[in-house]
């Protein structure tokens, strides 16, 4: 499926997503098609692998490519041979992190998917300029779709 130039795959390895989340592959599309019909970063397409995975297997990626022996909600992975790549996400943080930020499982795992899709468009938050034009994007992109503004949620 294609989702403005944005070929989208997925798939679902880890437990929990099935019973969990049952739209969202459906779900997924729509973020990226969201967040690729405000900013896509001047790229005119490219192929997206979404994965829908477990803490265990995050904790592995983190380990290997970031150096952090722990697992964490949300890796993106660029592609060279396309101008996007993988997002993969952790079906037990985002669980975990959903309960202590009172927010939706859904709602926080649609923000997760399109944080890391950011991620592959080049947006950042290590500085604190980069971080707040990341942050009104992601709100504004998440507003528009009906879920509320994630960072006042988390505090």
């Amino acid at each position: 499926m294609s989702s403005h130039n944005v070929s989208i795959s997925i798939d679902t390895t880890g437990r929990g997503w099935g019973s969990a989340w049952r739209t969202r592959d459906r779900d997924a599309r729509a973020v990226i098609s969201a967040a690729a019909a405000v900013s896509n970063g001047g790229r005119n397409g490219g192929s997206l692998e979404v994965v829908f995975a477990s803490d265990a297997t995050l904790r592995e990626l983190n380990r290997r490519f970031r150096g952090k022996d722990k697992p964490t909600n949300v890796l993106s992975f660029p592609n060279p041979l396309t101008p996007f790549g993988s997002i993969i996400l952790a079906f037990e943080t985002i669980r975990d992190e959903s309960l202590a930020q009172n927010k939706t499982f859904i709602d926080h795992a649609k923000h997760m998917i399109l944080h890391g899709f950011l991620h592959l468009l080049g947006y950042d938050h290590e500085a604190a300029a980069e971080r707040r034009l990341m942050e009104r994007l992601e709100i504004r992109i998440l507003a528009d779709m009906g879920i509320p503004n994630p960072y006042l949620l988390a505090k």
